[in-house]
């Protein structure tokens, strides 16, 4: 998979180097960029940002930067490529968004800063590419890369060979509607703490049968708007 992500702080990334990620790109099964906003600009401020017209507090994204830097990335339509814009303006992110955009061939992050971007860079970027706005959650945050690399961990993840143990994506949180059940290794006892005695008794039933209660008391606990409660 092609990822890009444009930024004025394209060093936010510098977290995909490492772990699981990192090794994906050694691997070329992912291929990213970093791309800098500010590269697109023409004054020596390079600025990226002016008021927003009918007044209101802080500054916007300007609209010109943008369109060079999807001129640059996606100089024609194609229908193969995903921009997401990061803004809390935008559906929420789930797991099953997680899975569809991890069949995706090519995305596209648009990090914006300060009160956000100019619309019309949004509608600009219909005529190139399949678009969506995107959050992580009912927050505000000071830019959308936090969102990004969020979004990048998640859909990575799920791109085969990325993890190396294929089978532990089927038991996470979500992926059944439901939140992942407590998990326990060795020692039995810890601090006074004891593993579940079902866990140590080699019934395989018993131990699914306890699972499957622990996720449903932990959604209800945690989540029950996931159990329509």
């Amino acid at each position: 998979m092609k990822i890009d992500a444009i930024s004025i702080f394209p060093d936010y990334f510098d977290a995909l180097k490492i772990s699981l990620l990192g090794k994906a790109q050694a691997a070329n099964l992912i291929d990213f960029t970093a791309v800098d906003l500010r590269e697109f600009t023409h004054d020596k401020h390079r600025t990226v940002d002016d008021s927003p017209y009918g007044g209101g507090a802080g500054m916007l994204m300007k609209p010109e930067p943008w369109g060079e830097a999807f001129d640059f990335l996606i100089p024609e339509a194609d229908s193969e490529t995903q921009i997401i814009f990061t803004s809390p303006a935008g559906e929420v992110f789930n797991q099953a968004l997680a899975v569809e955009l991890s069949q995706a061939k090519r995305i596209v992050f648009a990090c914006g800063r300060y009160e956000g971007i100019d619309e019309r860079v949004v509608e600009f970027a219909k005529s190139r590419a399949s678009v969506r706005m995107v959050s992580i959650g009912d927050y505000v945050l000071n830019g959308g890369e936090v969102a990004a690399l969020a979004i990048i961990e998640a859909v990575a993840r799920l791109i085969p060979g990325v993890i190396g143990n294929a089978e532990s994506l089927l038991e996470e949180s979500h992926n059944d509607g439901l939140l992942e059940y407590p998990s326990y290794t060795k020692p039995a006892n810890w601090r006074g703490l004891d593993v579940p005695a079902v866990l140590l008794s080699g019934n395989h039933a018993a131990i699914a049968a306890w699972r499957l209660e622990q996720q449903v008391k932990r959604t209800k606990a945690n989540r029950p708007d996931l159990l329509g409660e």
